[in-house]
C-alpha cells in the first residue's frame, strides 16, 4: 500500500466514524478523528452530540498510552476548531498533547474557524496536510457547508407520485383521505429522513387537506421542527400541526399569540416568501429542511432554485387523473 492509499484508509475511517453523529450533532458538523502511531490506530472518536466533546477530544481520551502522542498522527475529516464555543478549542488540545502531525480532509467554512485552525497549528510547529478525501468529506457535511456558504438551510424536496405523474386525486376537503403511494418499507425511509433533518415543511393546502402530524412514528429519533405556511391562519386550532406536541413555526401575515410550542412569525407575502422563510430558519440554526408538499409549494422551491436534493418515489400504479406532480428538471451535477 503506497503512502496515499494509507492516508486515504485512515481518513475513510474518520468519515465512517463521523457518520455516527448524523441527526445528533446539528448545528455542528459531523466529525470523526483517528490517531495513528507507527501504522497502528491507538485512538479514535467522533462528535457524538451537540454541546458535548468534539471528535479530537474523544479520540485523545481513548488513547491508553498518552506518551505515544508526540510520535503520532491525527487524522480528522474537518479542520480542528480554534475558537471557544460550547467546548474549548481542539487546536489547543492538539498543541498541548504535542501531536506533531495532523491530516485534514477539508477546511471548515464556519467564520470562526475558516482556516484559522490550520494556521494556528502550523504556527505552533505542527505539520498539517490537507485535501485527503476532500470530496468525500465535503459530501458528508454538505448540510453544514451549505448553511455557512449560502446562509440558508440545506433543502430536500420530497414527494411520492403515481406512475403517470400525479401526487393525489383531486380533493376538496379533509373528509377524503389522500392516495397512499408508499409501502411500509418506503414509509420507514421517509421517517428515517425526518429523523435526519432539523425541520419539515408543508404548505397551507396540504395542511388543510391532510391534517398531517409531521412527527416520528416509523423510525427512532426526535421529531423535526414543524414549519407551515398559513397566510390567513386558516389551519384549524384542533389540527395536529397546532397541538403543541412538537415545536412548530407558522409563517403568516396575521397576528396571533404564540402558544407553548407554536410560534407565529409574520412575513411579507408580497415579496420572496420562501427566501424569508429560509432566512428565518437559518437564523434559528435549523440547518436542514425537508419539504413534503404540496405540489404548489414544491413547484415554488423548484422554480426559485431553492433546493439541494430532490427525492421522488414513483408507485407502480396509475391514477389516470388528479393533482399533477411537481415539474422537476434535474440540474447539471444533481
Amino acid at each position: 500500500m503506497n503512502p496515499n492509499e494509507i492516508e486515504d484508509k485512515y481518513m475513510a475511517r474518520c468519515i465512517a466514524l463521523a457518520r455516527h453523529g448524523l441527526g445528533k450533532v446539528s448545528p455542528n458538523p459531523m466529525v470523526g478523528a483517528v490517531i495513528v502511531h507507527r501504522g497502528e490506530i491507538i485512538g479514535e472518536g467522533y462528535h457524538r452530540k451537540w454541546g458535548e466533546a468534539h471528535a479530537e477530544v474523544n479520540a485523545v481520551a481513548s488513547v491508553r498510552d498518552e506518551s505515544l502522542l508526540p510520535e503520532a498522527t491525527l487524522y480528522v475529516n474537518l479542520e480542528p476548531c480554534s475558537h471557544h464555543g460550547q467546548t474549548p478549542p481542539c487546536t489547543d488540545l492538539i498543541i498541548r498533547t504535542r501531536i506533531p502531525r495532523v491530516v485534514v480532509a477539508c477546511p471548515d467554512p464556519y467564520p470562526d474557524v475558516a482556516g484559522r485552525g490550520i494556521r494556528r497549528l502550523r504556527e505552533a510547529g505542527v505539520e498539517v496536510t490537507t485535501g485527503v478525501l476532500a470530496d468525500e468529506a465535503l459530501a458528508l457535511n454538505k448540510v453544514f457547508i451549505t448553511n455557512h456558504t449560502r446562509k440558508r438551510p440545506y433543502v430536500y424536496l420530497k414527494w411520492a407520485q403515481s406512475a403517470d405523474g400525479f401526487i393525489d386525486k383531486v380533493r376538496v376537503d379533509a373528509s377524503a383521505p389522500p392516495v397512499r403511494f408508499s409501502s411500509p418499507a418506503t414509509l420507514q425511509l421517509v421517517h428515517k429522513k425526518r429523523a435526519e433533518v432539523d425541520a419539515i415543511m408543508v404548505g397551507t393546502h396540504t395542511a388543510l387537506l391532510d391534517n398531517p402530524s409531521l412527527t416520528m412514528r416509523y423510525w427512532s429519533g426526535a421529531s423535526p421542527v414543524r414549519v407551515a405556511l398559513d397566510r390567513q391562519l386558516r389551519i384549524p386550532p384542533h389540527y395536529h400541526l397546532l397541538d403543541d406536541s412538537v415545536r412548530t413555526l407558522v409563517f403568516t401575515a396575521m397576528e396571533r399569540e404564540n402558544t407553548r410550542r407554536t410560534e407565529y412569525i409574520r412575513i411579507d407575502f408580497g415579496s420572496d416568501v420562501l427566501r424569508q422563510v429560509l432566512s428565518h430558519l437559518y437564523h434559528l440554526k435549523l440547518m436542514s429542511l425537508l419539504v413534503e408538499g404540496g405540489a404548489v409549494l414544491l413547484n415554488h422551491f423548484l422554480q426559485e432554485e431553492l433546493w439541494d436534493e430532490v427525492q421522488v418515489e414513483t408507485a407502480s400504479f396509475c391514477l389516470g387523473d388528479g393533482v399533477k406532480a411537481p415539474i422537476f428538471i434535474p440540474r447539471e451535477g444533481k
